[in-house]
């Protein structure tokens, strides 16, 4: 009888498997290079430091200072990639300092460099970081040959603390820089917005109201030439003139309604948007809840235009089985809340290149919030969040 059918099959021993995980081997990995690249690091920073502390009594001292302090910042970058490949540590990247032409000459640049605390903490770990990574390196080095029952959890422990250096000292100064970062994206698509109401204003005017006044001076011009001659045509004409300018009027009109109507300078939300609710063609039930109290004319303004193109919406993707519609405004502590809702065919979504896409960026510019819920076969409810301020 050979072994094999000696040894019962639930008592033999469960084979041998990898000790050490996918993750554990980047970690060694991070560790073990910690030390050389610790060492070009505390390199720099010291003699950067040092050149320019003691040049600093010149007029090359500052300025060597500040492009020390913005190379740091790309040691840093490389730095977070190199944690992010092995450590999985995703870290966003701090805002960057502006050229001396955007930040509106020399000087500005070098003092915005100077007090730059993105560049200081990158030096800092760069300091830190070389007796660290002596220890990391030889832990490491030395745990591979002798302690490698236990490596794994002393790998953990290090690593953590690595995480920890590099989500402390390499991460944005804090929340102002992201919040920066996010008014200059909001910045850019305010400018953009402005300049497409810019030319879409340009194109209603050329293709409309201008058209029809051009053609009014060309026909009075030949009611003028016909007034001796032909009374009765140069009436005529005289007639067909005055229709045409009560349709320019008319667009002229239009167009200012979709700028800012005058009614809602006027008489605020609740009459404006009931204006806008009754060229619906579907049935609109407006509720304006804003007791005693407007927001500012910049956020009625959007408001206004956030329901204006909602409802459409309502009218060209509704479908005919929408049956009524809804508009409710409200306040909620520093906030202005809108909600449209229809009964239609739903589907509605603000992914890219939509009009709710473009609703939701211009929210977005001045801090507000586009909610689209929208089944298909189940209607469509859009909430929209604008920031209250008050009218001053």
């Amino acid at each position: 009888m050979t072994l094999s059918h000696a040894i019962p099959d639930n008592d033999r021993p469960a084979p041998v498997r990898a000790v050490f995980s996918a993750v554990t081997w980047k970690e060694i990995a991070y560790l073990m290079s910690n030390l050389p690249l610790a060492v070009v690091g505390f390199v720099y920073a010291v003699v950067m430091v040092s050149t320019a502390g003691g040049l600093s009594v010149t007029a090359i001292g500052i300025p060597l200072l500040a492009c020390g302090l913005n190379l740091s910042r790309h040691l840093g970058r490389l730095d977070r990639a190199r944690a992010r490949g092995l450590l999985g540590v995703r870290v966003d990247e701090p805002t960057p300092i502006p050229g001396p032409k955007r930040a509106g000459g020399f000087f500005p640049w070098l003092w915005t460099s100077i007090k730059d605390p993105v560049g200081w903490r990158t030096v800092l770990y760069q300091l830190i970081r070389l007796p660290w990574g002596v220890l990391t390196f030889t832990v490491a080095l030395t745990g591979l040959f002798v302690l490698w029952p236990v490596l794994p959890y002393l790998v953990r422990l290090m690593a953590n603390v690595d995480r920890a250096m590099v989500r402390g000292l390499l991460s944005p100064s804090d929340d102002l820089e992201r919040r920066i970062a996010e008014l200059e994206s909001d910045r850019g698509v305010v400018v953009d917005t402005a300049a497409a109401d810019l030319r879409r204003i340009e194109r209603d005017l050329h293709d409309g109201a201008q058209a029809r006044l051009v053609a009014l001076a060309m026909g009075l011009g030949l009611a003028k030439e016909k007034l001796l001659e032909d009374p009765e045509g140069a009436a005529a004409m005289v007639d067909e003139a005055h229709g045409e300018v009560k349709l320019a009027l008319q667009e002229l009109r239009d167009l200012a309604r979709g700028i800012h109507p005058a009614v809602l300078t006027d008489r605020g939300l609740d009459a404006a948007l009931s204006s806008v609710a009754a060229r619906c063609v579907v049935p609109v039930k407006v509720a304006v809840d804003l007791p005693g109290a407007r927001p500012a004319e910049a956020i009625e303004g959007i408001a206004y235009f956030v329901v204006s193109e909602l409802l459409q919406n309502v009218s060209k993707h509704a479908g005919p089985g929408a049956r009524g519609a809804t508009v409710e405004v409200w306040r909620t502590g520093a906030r202005l809340m809108l909600r449209v809702s229809d009964d239609g065919q739903g589907g509605a979504s603000a992914s890219g290149g939509s009009g709710l896409a473009g609703l939701a960026e211009r929210l977005g510019a001045v801090d507000g919030v586009l909610v689209v819920d929208s089944p298909a076969g189940a209607g469509t409810v859009v909430t929209a969040e604008l920031p209250w301020r008050d009218r001053g």
